[in-house]
Parts: structure tokens; C-alpha cells; sequence
């Protein structure tokens, strides 16, 4: 089965269109909607990226109204993803008997929910192969500002806590979120925290979003935003016209330029004492101009879920289990990771445990399982691979290393070599190209350490 979010890929480069037509039927009875929701699909289905069925519009008509739900749903032509906005939330028997209706009786290749409650209530209709789920993050309506945009003793908005996690439950190929047009904030901010995860944007015409107001959350390749609409397609007097002319605005929409990567992370590093410059014997016994000792974020709380934090850009992308720590000196970075992630963490011990339970593996997991290793600095990568081969040992699936610093490039063919992908949020080379530009160091520091860097 193709997956819900590879489907809707395909159809939108193949019509060009971020359009998704909603299907929000004004009716007097079940037989008016089913009527007129087929005269709608027919009518703008050549433009449609996706159609979006209200379950509201057909539930208030009774049993007669979800046989018509049913119908038009299956009425889309089959290269269309269809998403079924039903905002469910639930846990344990309720969700997945949710997750059974909307996919398995009515037949949407998606649907919007509710994270209120958490992962569990996510997790039953995840658990539907080819399916796609739409995370409710940062609603369009006025009144959700009460509950969504206030902010945590992490510094992140509610809505942003939401796309860290929710990017962390699923892959993009599995998950989407909820954003309206009306707030561009929000957009670019989810944007930057999940940079490949489809965007449902809400909100366009009656509402007052514009469809410029998505240019935030678009993709660099113009794709990665959805835009629903409902009134301004199906209450207009000529449907297609009004889905071609929308279709039309919103490919002339090019994505904001990337903001340039943020210094004050690299500053704030340095000003900890992570980053210091001098003359600094390694441990191969090569002296460098420049050292990263990253054990004193343990000192810098704030600091410390920051750089936790910066790991979700990354890790939102990737499809795991556990977080897996590359000891010692990754530990608590890594457990401030899994804590931001809302994730369990593991960890190889470098020798085994000679009392107790006797255990080489630390945490909770099961054969087979999926870990992402998170380490703080990979030079040569030796330390991630003695990690990885002894969490391999143990019957664990081990294919990606997320690093705060990259120092050397050696590192990359010697973890590839292992069937492992290194993923950097930044090199030492960035971090002091960064310091430089913030005059944090001088000219001069910076050629010193430039010229180091590119001789090792």
C-alpha cells in the first residue's frame, strides 16, 4: 500500500496544487449532502492536491448521514488522498475503535486528532499501515491563543511543545500537523521545529488567513503545506473557477528565505566555557587552537535543554524507539534529549555490570527495537561505534547518530562503514565561523583555527 503521505506528494507535484478541497456539505438532509458533496468533487477534482470531509457535516443526519460520509469518501478518484477531519482524541480501547471507523468503515487515508491527552491517543491510529495522522498544533480559530500560545518554563509555546513532540512519534511519511493560515508565526516556528513534516493550514478566506500568510511554512522545494478550504471552493457559485483561481494564488507563493542559522546557541556555548580557544593538547597528543568540552552543560541547566531541544530539528525526521546515549560523556545531554522528546532512553554500559541484574544494556527495550544514538561531539566516531556494536549485540536496530558538533569529517565514511548515518546540527568549523561573525573572536583566532581544521 502506498502511504497516505507518499500519496499526497505524488499528487501534488503531479497537479501542482496545495489546494485540498474541503467537503463541508450545507445540506437540509443526508440526500442534499451526499448530492452535493459528488457535484463538488466532480467539479474540482482536476486541481485537488487532497479532499478533506468534515464528519461533523454528515453526522448530525444520523445513521443515514455517515452512509453518505461513506459514499463520498468513496467517490474520490483513487491518485487523490482523502483526509476525514474528525479531531478525535481518545486513549486505549476508545482510540483505537476510533482509529477503526474513521480508517476502517469509512475509509480516509487520513485524519485529524487531538494530542490533548497525549501520545497514547496517537499511537492506535498509527498503528494503521498506510495511514496518515494530522496532529491538531496551533488551531486557527481566534480563542486558540488561551491555551495554545502560552508559554512553558521552557521557553516554547504550547503549540511549539506539541510539534517537538508529535514530530517525534512519527516520520513524515506517518504524520502532519495542524497549523492555520491565520497565524504565520506559528507556521515558520513549526516549520523550523519539524522541517519535513506536511503542514495542514487552515483558515484561508472566511477566516481571514491570506494565502501568502503560508510562505512560512513552505518546504524549500514550494511543497509542505496544505491548504483546506471549504467556503470559499464549495459556497462559491462556480466551484471549479474558485479552486482553479485559489490552486492559481498559491502556486505563485515561494517559501520565506531561511533565516540565517541562529549564532546565539554558538555564543552562548562559548560563554559557558564549552568552547574555549588557546592551546589545547588532545588526546591523540596533537596540540589545537581550539577545544569543545560539552560535560559542562551538566552546570547550565537552561542551556543544557536548549541544546536538547536543537536536537528535535533533526530527530523529528527520523523513526525510533529509544534514545540511545553513547557514554559517558553524552549521558546527559542525551537524557535531556529523550526528556524533551518525550522518549525512553538506553544506553550501553562499557563493561557489564558484575552485580544486580548484571546488565550491559540500560533502560527498558525489546529485541529489534529502534535506537537513535545522540552523542555531544564525534571526531573519529569510535566511541559511537563501541556504542553501537554493543546495543546491536543486545538485538537492537542502530542506523543514525545525531551529534550536537561534528570536528572531524573522518568521522562520516567510518560510521557509514557500519551502516550508520551521521547527522550534525552544526560543525566545529560553523560553530566558529558563527563566534567570528559575532565578534565573539578575532580575525586572526578564526584563520588560526580555520587552517587547523582543514589540515587535520
Amino acid at each position: 500500500m502506498i502511504g497516505f503521505f507518499e500519496a499526497l506528494e505524488t499528487r501534488s507535484r503531479d497537479v501542482d496544487s496545495l489546494l485540498c478541497v474541503g467537503i463541508d456539505p450545507r445540506a437540509i438532509d443526508a440526500v442534499e449532502a451526499r448530492r452535493v458533496s459528488l457535484d463538488l468533487i466532480a467539479a474540482t477534482a482536476p486541481v485537488a492536491a487532497a479532499f478533506k470531509a468534515n464528519a461533523a457535516h454528515f453526522e448530525a443526519f444520523g445513521p443515514a448521514g455517515i452512509e453518505a460520509l461513506i459514499e463520498v469518501v468513496a467517490a474520490v478518484p483513487d491518485e487523490i488522498p482523502v483526509i476525514l477531519d474528525a479531531k478525535r482524541g481518545d486513549i486505549a480501547s476508545s482510540a483505537a475503535a476510533y482509529a477503526e471507523a474513521c480508517f476502517g468503515v469509512i475509509g480516509a487515508g487520513a485524519v485529524t486528532v487531538n494530542p490533548y491527552l497525549g501520545r497514547d491517543a496517537i499511537d492506535p491510529f498509527l498503528a494503521h499501515p498506510g495511514r496518515g495522522v494530522w496532529v491538531l498544533c496551533r488551531t486557527s480559530n481566534p480563542s486558540g491563543v488561551e491555551l495554545q500560545d502560552e508559554t512553558l518554563d521552557t521557553g516554547d509555546r504550547v503549540y511549539e511543545r506539541v510539534a517537538r513532540l508529535a514530530s517525534g512519534w512519527a516520520g513524515p511519511d506517518r504524520l502532519g500537523l495542524v497549523v492555520g493560515a491565520t497565524q504565520p508565526e506559528a507556521l515558520a516556528a513549526v516549520r523550523a521545529i519539524a522541517p519535513d513534516h506536511w503542514i495542514l493550514a487552515p483558515g484561508v478566506g472566511p477566516q481571514g488567513g491570506e494565502p501568502g500568510g503560508i510562505a512560512g511554512g513552505l518546504r524549500e522545494d514550494r511543497r509542505g503545506v496544505l491548504v483546506p478550504s471549504s467556503r470559499l471552493v464549495g459556497g462559491a457559485a462556480d466551484p471549479a473557477a474558485a479552486a482553479a483561481d485559489l490552486r492559481d494564488a498559491l502556486r505563485k507563493i515561494h517559501p520565506m528565505p531561511t533565516p540565517p542559522r541562529t549564532r546565539s546557541l554558538s555564543v552562548d556555548l562559548h560563554d559557558a566555557g564549552c568552547v574555549r580557544f588557546g592551546e589545547f593538547t588532545l588526546r591523540s597528543g596533537v596540540v589545537s587552537p581550539v577545544y569543545v568540552d560539552l560535560r559542562r552543560l551538566s552546570g547550565r541547566a537552561g542551556l543544557l535543554r536548549r541544546v536538547a531541544a536543537s536536537y528535535g530539528s533533526v530527530l523529528g525526521g527520523l523513526t525510533f524507539d529509544h534514545v540511545g546515549a553513547v557514554p559517558y560523556g553524552a549521558l546527559p545531554i542525551a537524557t535531556a534529549v529523550a526528556l524533551d522528546r518525550s522518549s525512553s532512553l538506553v544506553w550501553p554500559r562499557r563493561e557489564t555490570k558484575e552485580h544486580g541484574t548484571g546488565a550491559r544494556v540500560e533502560g527498558v527495550w525489546r529485541a529489534g527495537d529502534r535506537v537513535v544514538l545522540v552523542d555531544d561531539v564525534v571526531t573519529s566516531g569510535s566511541s559511537a561505534l563501541e556504542a553501537a556494536a554493543s546495543l546491536r549485540a543486545a538485538g537492537l536496530v542502530i542506523e543514525d547518530l545525531v551529534v550536537l558538533i561534528e570536528r572531524d569529517r573522518a568521522a562520516r565514511p567510518n560510521l557509514a562503514a557500519a551502516g550508520i548515518t551521521l547527522h550534525a546540527i552544526t560543525t566545529l568549523s560553523q560553530l566558529v565561523d558563527d563566534l567570528g561573525a559575532a565578534g565573539v573572536i578575532d580575525a586572526g583566532q578564526q584563520t588560526v583555527v580555520a587552517r587547523f581544521l582543514a589540515g587535520q
